[in-house]
Order: structure tokens, then sequence, then C-alpha cells
């Protein structure tokens, strides 16, 4: 049975329509001016998106990949050193640790939160790894490599446990980068500086993607890197531009990982909403709480850890048959989305690095009941409503003799 009812999973409509005018605006400043690459509009968005994030600098890249990518280069990682990031995050965390010349290693998620688990971080590196004696350089035994960074995702939005992991970082002289690409807002509330912390305001860089899916999206492709240290941002300025200093001065080798003039000038006239923007998603995420938490849910929702004031980026549930659920959504008019089906040590392009199922339970056990449902500003109560009813109907419903569920719960 199918409805007429069609909730999507993302309305990237209805912002644009509303800041239509000044979008077009952004447009014809471009064409009159004829500044596309670099130029005002990029260096006022820089200097923007620095002050909203309590960071020092702000360099406009291309791509969310482009700003991992540059921070861990310019930071200073050694080649065919480690970083180690979690196994529950888009690939391209992965992929720009791999462009930048080193190797990622991984480390286990926070059952509730879904982000890098300090205390698997502490196990990884007292356990697998030792200071050489002589160049004091943290060494992971198995392979023999340095150890050089750590990245930790602030995933679907809610920022990572910074405080010990930040504090592993200083004992083992580590470089910290931050992978904001969702948690555009997102804030962190550090017990040992007793205030809250940007995202984007707490690693040595931090990197941000303005996918248009985002909570601060261009149209098109665009990233950026808020750094407190002034080389770092300077480095990364000249790899974005082919390592040029000045014009036709190559003082290293760079890329094209420029940000476009329009989309810079776009995402200026987006910042100054995304603090409202941020507000309706917490609202519509208190909202989806309340709602499966009065139908006796609670346990499916979310967790914010204290620490955390989220973005809700996504609204990710858990639950035992989640493609049943997913299907049973769609049938009914319910967009959803899966972030991530696959963990990164099971995908095929790292066999070479050697892992198996197991190796990261709690990563691979997320992977396999995690949904995202509809979550966007105007996300309306009354559209809510009608997705929790959905789900519950679904949840509630007796299964079917032979299903694969009923199978399982009867094997154990």
């Amino acid at each position: 049975m199918t409805t007429n009812t069609k909730i999507p999973f993302l309305d990237l409509a209805a912002p644009h329509e509303e800041l239509k005018e000044d979008l077009c605006k952004v447009f014809a400043t471009a064409l009159r001016t004829g500044a596309f690459v670099g130029g005002p509009m990029v260096e006022g968005f820089e200097r923007e998106f620095a002050a909203y994030c309590e960071a020092e600098h702000c360099v406009g890249v291309g791509s969310g990949t482009d700003a991992v990518r540059f921070a861990l280069m310019a930071a200073g990682v050694p080649r065919d050193s480690i970083v180690v990031t979690v196994p529950n995050t888009f690939i391209a965390t992965a992929e720009a640790i791999t462009q930048a010349g080193a190797r990622p290693d991984f480390v286990d998620i926070d059952e509730r939160t879904y982000n890098m688990d300090p205390e698997k971080l502490r196990e990884y590196l007292e356990e697998q790894c030792y200071v050489h004696p002589t160049s004091g350089q943290l060494i992971h035994r198995a392979s023999g490599h340095q150890v050089s960074a750590v990245v930790p995702v602030h995933l679907y939005g809610q920022p990572a446990d910074m405080d010990p992991i930040q504090e592993l970082a200083e004992r083992f002289n580590l470089i910290v980068v931050e992978d904001a690409c969702q948690a555009h807002g997102a804030e962190y509330f550090s017990r040992r500086e007793q205030r809250w912390r940007r995202a984007g305001s707490m690693g040595r860089a931090a990197a941000f993607s303005f996918y248009p899916g985002k909570n601060l999206g261009a149209c098109g492709e665009a990233g950026a890197v808020t750094t407190n240290d002034p080389e770092i941002a300077r480095i990364i300025r000249m790899l974005r531009d082919h390592g040029q200093s000045r014009k036709y001065h190559h003082d290293l080798e760079g890329t094209n990982g420029r940000l476009d003039a329009i989309q810079a000038g776009i995402l200026s006239v987006k910042l100054a909403h995304l603090a409202e923007w941020n507000q309706a998603r917490r609202a519509a995420a208190a909202r989806y709480n309340e709602l499966l938490s009065a139908a006796g849910q609670q346990d499916i929702v979310p967790f914010e850890a204290p620490y955390s004031k989220a973005g809700y980026h996504l609204y990710v549930i858990h639950v035992p048959d989640r493609d049943g659920l997913q299907k049973a959504l769609a049938r009914n008019g319910v967009g959803t989305g899966i972030h991530y089906p696959v963990a990164l040590h099971l995908q095929k392009a790292y066999e070479h690095l050697g892992y198996q199922p197991g190796d990261f339970p709690v990563a691979e056990k997320a992977a396999e009941g995690i949904l995202s449902l509809p979550m966007f500003p105007q996300l309306g109560r009354n559209e809510q409503e009608y997705v929790v009813k959905q789900v519950l109907q679904f949840l509630s419903a007796p299964e079917p003799a032979g299903s694969d569920k009923q199978l399982a719960v009867k094997a154990t």
C-alpha cells in the first residue's frame, strides 16, 4: 500500500527560495566584477566564518576532502606516518589521509555518540604503540610506522569528546585535526577549560565541507579550514593555489583547490541564517525525541552527550531491522538515508589494510542498524508526527511467519 504523502529526507529548495533575491545578487556581483576565483567575496567569507567558529584564520578551499587533506599537510604530518581516525565516517576522511601521504588507521567508536571512543584511542596508543627511546616518536609496533596525528570526526553534527582526545595527543605529541565537515556551529563544553568551544576552534586545524546538504551548504562544492595557527593558514593558501606564494612563484608543489567566489558569496548570505537554522534543527530533534519517547521508543533515539550542543546535521536512530523500516517508510512517502552502511575498514578500497569483520564491533553494529530520518530546518511538527507514526507502526507490527527477523530471534 502506498500513500500520496511525501516527506523528503532533505529539502534543498526551501532555503534557496527564501533567500533567492540575495543569492541572485551574489551572481550578479560576480558577473559585474569578473571576480570568479578569489577576491573580495572569498576574503569576506573567510573573515566571517573564522569569527563564527571562534578561530583566528579561515582558508576557503574546493571541498571538505581538500580541507582535511590540506590541514594534515600544512600541520606537518610526515609521509608514511599513521593518522588515527574512526571507521564510522564518510570515506573522504580516510581518503584525505592517504592523499596527504599518510596511512589511515582506526579505533572504534562510542556506542552512544558514534564518535571516537577516547578509551579505545588510549588503548591503541598505549598498547599498540611505543615511544622510540632516541627519536621520541610514537611508533606503531606492528607496522613500524610513526603515529603522527589524530582526526576525530564530529559525526552527524555532534562534537567528539575532545578533552580526553587532546590530552592523549599532548601526552604523545600528536597533531589533532578536527573533521568538522558535519558540525557547522556545533559546540563542545571543555571540562578542563570550563567553557564552551565551537567546532573548528579546538584542534591544530579543522576541516569543513559546504556540500549542498550540510547545515551550511554551498550551491556546489566548497570547503574551508579553520585554525589558530597563522603558519598553517599560510601554507594552505599556497597548497590550494598550486603552491604559489605570489603569481608564478611556487614555493611548494600544491594543487587546484580554490574556493570559487560565487560559492563564497552564497555561503556569506547563508551564514547569517546558520544559527537560526541550527536552532530549528535542534527543535526538530527535540520533537522527534519527545514523540518517540512518549511511545516507549526512547532506546532508539540518538544520544546527545552533556558536553555537546549538537547541530543535528542528521537525526539518526538505531533499530533492529533497519532495511525493513527504510522500505516501509519509503512505501509511505518518507525519505531516509543510511550514514553509513559499511564501516571503512570493511570497504573494498581498504582491503590492503588487512582488517577483518569483528575488528571494530561497535562501528560494525552501528552500520547494521542506523537510519537517518528526515531532518532540515523547515521540517514541521505535522510532518514529524507522520514520520514517527510510520516508524511506530513498523516497530509494533507482528513479524510474519518465516521472516528473517523472526528466524533470527528463534535462533537466539
